[in-house]
């Protein structure tokens, strides 16, 4: 198995935590992880990018740009700032619901329906998901990241079961989080398709 995945969103929206649940499951069933990250000024809602390289010996820990199998985009700006990580024909998963940045309260605009549009017309597949919505059935805001999983577990996007990648999750994340955690990611799984198949 071979595969890259980059992760792009904020500060606060669980991407390194996501990137690590990944590279964690892979590792317990037998294969080769590589991760880096890449933080800004997290804490205030900066950039955030994850990258996981499943699979293959001997290779860095980044992955080239064009090479990423799969952008997962916890933020609508965020993926389209780092679509170049993505391969001719591979796979967007975006979370529609923007984080506002500063510049566009001082009137210089988020143009959010442009954004996805354009990760749709470039991206081999595309697939949103309405996090805001997830996130409230859930309960939390927080697990924004978790919900995520469920959907690309579900829509075959990573190489493990629901079954696999939650006993990873319930072991590495606090017991007092566990049951959040695993409610967000059974909605994420059972996320319906709508708008004419696109999540």
């Amino acid at each position: 198995m071979r595969m890259d995945c980059l992760l792009a969103g904020v500060g606060g929206q669980g991407t390194v935590l996501a990137s690590r649940l990944i590279a964690q499951t892979a590792m317990e069933l037998g294969f080769e992880a590589h991760t880096s990250e890449v933080i800004g000024m997290a804490q205030r809602g900066g950039s955030v990018t994850s990258q996981v390289r499943l699979g293959g010996e001997n290779i860095a820990p980044m992955i080239p740009r064009g090479f990423a199998d799969l952008l997962i985009g916890f933020e609508p700006a965020e993926s389209a700032r780092n679509f170049t990580y993505l391969k001719p024909g591979g796979t967007v998963v975006v979370n529609t619901n923007p984080i506002k940045p500063v510049t566009s309260s001082l009137g210089q605009g988020y143009a959010l329906d442009e954004i996805l549009a354009w990760l749709r017309r470039q991206a081999g597949h595309c697939i949103f998901v309405d996090g805001g919505v997830l996130c409230t059935a859930v309960g939390s805001g927080k697990v924004l990241n978790v919900i995520m999983l469920g959907v690309l577990v579900r829509e075959n996007l990573l190489p493990f079961t629901k079954e696999q990648i939650l006993t990873t999750m319930l072991v590495h994340v606090p017991e007092r989080y566990r049951k959040l955690n695993e409610k967000a990611f059974t909605v994420g799984y059972a996320y319906k398709n709508i708008n004419g198949g696109i999540l």
